[in-house]
Formats: structure tokens, sequence, C-alpha cells
């Protein structure tokens, strides 16, 4: 298992700038269908939802996987993989102490890997930049559905 943990800063310059609730609402749509804000998914399908989660089926690289997303009001969504190649739990969080940011937190471990081996370790550290791009779309995505009028700003 290994843990790759990034935090931005959401308003670096670019406009507009964003607020706690214009991340989480981009959050939340994100939860229900990630190919806008993850350019590597291939497909993202709901296939049963409550009160306060989903479960949804996606692609990526081939690799189909089920997660369930839990909404954590203003705060957290978290991702956790129930099936396929890469297993664990994937955090968005929106921070906002002084300064708005959003950090990622990813505890995975892979099937066809020994945990703590030297391929594993390996493969975490080449996924780190696909993860802290991963990041970085969501706030890029989320402001530019803003200035589109896809995404109310409040």
């Amino acid at each position: 298992m290994f843990t790759v943990d990034k935090t931005i800063r959401v308003n670096t310059g670019d406009k507009p700038d964003l607020t706690g609730s214009d991340v989480w609402r981009g959050l939340v749509l994100k939860g229900e269908n990630a190919l806008p804000f993850v350019p590597i998914m291939e497909t993202c399908d709901v296939i049963e939802r409550g009160d306060d989660w989903l479960i949804r089926e996606i692609r990526i690289a081939g690799n189909t996987m089920r997660e369930k997303v839990t909404f954590h009001p203003e705060h957290t969504v978290a991702f956790e993989r129930l099936d396929g190649i890469e297993r664990g739990t994937i955090l968005n969080e929106v921070l906002d102490e002084g300064e708005l940011q959003l950090r990622f937190t990813f505890t995975l471990s892979r099937e066809d890997m020994e945990d703590g081996s030297a391929e594993e370790q390996a493969y975490a550290a080449s996924m780190e930049d696909t993860y802290l791009k991963a990041v970085q779309s969501t706030v890029d995505t989320i402001r530019r559905l803003i200035s589109e009028g896809k995404l109310a700003a409040e």
C-alpha cells in the first residue's frame, strides 16, 4: 500500500477566484461524473445512490473498477475503490484555514504488486505527477465551469 498526499492553493491569480463552496460544488459534480475533471478516466457511470453517497463504475487505463463515493458536506469527498486492480481510498478535502486549498490523499494498493515492494514504490513514484495533475485539473475545471456559467457562483 502506498500513500500520496498533495495539497495546492486554489486561488493563485487565475480568475475567477473560487470560494470553498465553489470548490465543494465542483467536487460533488466530480463525484457524479469525473470525466471532465480527470483526464485519464475513460468512463464514469453511477450505478447506485443514497442520500450522501453513490456507487459508480469507472475505467482508467483499460481497468474497470467500482467506487463508493461518500459526501461529507462542504469538506470531504471520499472515493473508496471496491474492486478492480487498484484498491483503497482517495480523499478530496476542501481546506480553508486562512487560505483556500484543495488536498488529495491517495492511499492505494495494487493487487498485482506486493505491499511495500520496490515495484510498488516505483509505481507510486511514477504516479505522483499524474495525481498532482488530477488535483490541478479539478481546480481548473471548477474555475472553467463557473466562468462558463455551468456551475453557479455564490
